[in-house]
């Protein structure tokens, strides 16, 4: 068994830590859950920058947070070891490479998405991204839903977006409230919220200790934090009103800021609890694209580095190239841009809700309470995201609709898909690029007996 170093490694310098956050952007595969065990690995147990517990109380915060919680531990962990400075740099270069590979893949897909060779890769990809999501509802599910309490709120859940075509909003509002009041009415059923518990691995002395002393700039101050609120409200507003000003407020720009705002603020669950308010939103209601191109941007989206959302960059992209937003030859830089400022407009919380509630946290190093709306919005969530499952099967296997044919071939690759992921515990690469493959090898043989 290794022994634990006596003491803690020196400080890390800004610019040793600025090459580790563009490092981690262009590795962080694997959806939040390989993203945080890839900082846990490194900055925990091989690093040494913090420790267990305070790593662990940092996770616990982030999870209660609307947004993805790989990246805004990431701004945590930035901030806390180098100031301001350090949270923007650990959450930009987090999410940076996989603007610049999603705006490649968009334009690659969009310009040369009718070339058989690339028709046939997606016609493989379209049942893999069907099982994941559904294995997506079953992890999640395994994890949250613990007693008849919770899988009353999936199941309802599930019927008040898929039969009442309720908003996610409201199903997302309703699960909390129904969280907070069921925990104070029975704590027992509502305490298997989205927390992590702490522990007793150690790895030896950290930079940021279990009792290392907050720093200065991560205490809590009234006149900073006031600071930070009028100019994250400048950022955001100032955004805006140029969008406005420049493309009136009914443009397509302006109305992406505006919903990819209230989209980052609706994301508890992470990436898959918030899809269906993106195609309700990007699909039904502008029609920035149609709902094939939706499961082709999530097949990409869980194929490049970074946080899954991401996807909404995709969606930014084919909306602006869709809309010609500067004029008809100059779809790239329509794309380009509007993928640019959706994502501006989604991130942008992450690092408010730090900077903001990062000093409040680091008042205690205790767990963190009040979990039960977490609990309940965890809950809807598993049967928010079935409803996605079934949108994509029912997109996926009846491309024409219920009168039109069957999709037998798209089915046994999806069934490939899905004993893969829940049988043998397949990444979720290994499966698109095995699917993506079959797709191609079958729309292949079909133009040679054709």
């Amino acid at each position: 068994m290794d022994i634990p170093p006596k003491t803690a490694p020196p400080q890390i310098s800004f610019a040793d830590a600025f090459r580790y956050w563009l490092k981690l952007g262009f590795i962080s595969f694997g959806g939040p859950a390989g993203q945080i065990a890839i900082m846990h690995q490194e900055l925990v147990e091989k690093r040494r920058w913090i420790s267990e517990r305070r790593f662990l109380h940092a996770l616990n915060y982030c999870m209660l947070l609307p947004g993805p919680e790989a990246i805004q531990l990431a701004i945590y962990i930035g901030w806390l070891m180098h100031k301001t400075p350090g949270g923007i740099v650990a959450g930009v270069l987090f999410f940076l490479p996989s603007l610049f590979i999603l705006i490649a893949l968009t334009w690659i897909y969009l310009t040369f998405g009718n070339v058989p060779l690339v028709a046939g890769l997606f016609y493989g990809i379209k049942p893999a991204v069907t099982a994941i999501v559904v294995f997506a509802a079953y992890r999640i599910g395994s994890r949250a839903l613990k007693n008849a309490w919770l899988w009353l709120i999936a199941a309802s859940a599930f019927i008040a977006i898929f039969a009442f075509k309720a908003p996610f909003p409201y199903i997302v509002l309703g699960a909390g409230i129904i969280g907070y009041f069921g925990g104070r009415l029975a704590p027992d059923k509502f305490s298997t919220g989205g927390g992590h518990n702490s522990s007793d691995k150690s790895f030896g002395p950290a930079i940021i200790d279990d009792h290392t002393p907050t720093p200065e700039h991560a205490r809590l101050s009234w006149p900073r934090l006031a600071y930070y609120s009028v100019v994250s409200l400048g950022l955001w507003g100032g955004a805006m009103a140029i969008l406005a000003m420049l493309y009136g407020w009914e443009g397509t720009l302006a109305q992406m800021g505006w919903f990819f705002t209230k989209a980052a603020l609706l994301t508890f669950g992470g990436a898959y609890a918030v899809l269906p308010y993106v195609y309700q939103g990007g699909v039904e209601h502008y029609g920035w694209l149609t709902a094939t191109q939706m499961i082709d941007g999530l097949a990409l989206g869980e194929t490049t580095p970074g946080p899954l959302i991401m996807v909404v960059a995709f969606v930014g992209f084919v909306g602006g190239w869709t809309k010609e937003l500067f004029g008809p030859d100059t779809q790239f830089i329509s794309g380009a841009i509007a993928a640019t400022v959706v994502t501006y407009f989604t991130f942008l919380p992450c690092f408010l809700f730090i900077l903001l509630g990062g000093p409040f946290i680091e008042t205690t190093h205790g767990d963190i309470k009040f979990t039960a709306p977490l609990t309940g919005i965890t809950s809807a969530v598993v049967g928010v995201v079935l409803n996605l499952a079934l949108f994509f099967a029912y997109h996926v296997f009846w491309p024409q609709g219920f009168g039109g044919m069957f999709e037998w071939p798209l089915l046994i690759i999806g069934v490939a898909a899905a004993v893969a992921l829940f049988r043998y515990r397949a990444g979720i690469i290994p499966v698109i690029g095995g699917c993506a493959a079959a797709g191609l090898v079958y729309t292949q043989i079909q133009a040679l007996l054709g």
